[in-house]
């Protein structure tokens, strides 16, 4: 399976990028999905998931349109630096819901920001999230959403470095 997929980024790598937009596009509409369908609101590491989410879809699309090997090695170089970074946080938010705090949370109930807070202050806060980074409002296969967020954004890194791999190796 693995010769596969290194032939599959050796053949068609320009796919790859388009399949790995298309990949982070899907867990956006997704993620939109829970929070309207199942009102889950996102809390704040959600938020800043989603927004590392759409970077690495635009990033992939953009080096999709190209078919210069130095736009795939650079795009492969962001995209690694993406996904680590939504990885990071993904795992930060597995670990406190893990190992909850007692006292402090993350997020700020909705209802409380636009009563204590004048609306200048708290259009921005809406739009940091809302819910609690601790608490796991939905599973599958007894992962939290944030535990599928860490498995999706280190596939995607790894995805990252298996391209720099190919494409810095063959000349």
């Amino acid at each position: 399976m693995f010769a596969a997929v290194l032939s599959v980024i050796d053949r068609a790598t320009r796919r790859v990028f388009w399949a790995l937009s298309a990949v982070c596009l899907a867990m956006l509409g997704f993620g939109v999905y829970l929070q309207l369908h199942n009102h889950i609101e996102p809390c704040p590491m959600c938020i800043v998931q989603r927004d590392a989410l759409i970077v690495i879809a635009v990033l992939a699309l953009l080096t999709a349109t190209s078919g210069k090997k130095s736009m795939h090695i650079f795009g492969s170089i962001l995209l690694l630096l993406g996904s680590v970074f939504g990885a990071f946080v993904a795992a930060r938010q597995s670990w406190l819901q893990w190992y909850p705090p007692e006292t402090a949370t993350c997020g700020r109930d909705f209802y409380g920001m636009i009563e204590n807070f004048p609306l200048s202050r708290a259009i921005p806060m809406i739009f940091r999230g809302t819910g609690d980074c601790a608490v796991v409002d939905w599973t599958f296969l007894g992962g939290s959403i944030a535990n599928w967020s860490f498995v999706c954004f280190s596939l995607f890194a790894a995805l990252s470095v298996l391209i720099l791999w190919r494409k810095s190796s063959r000349s």
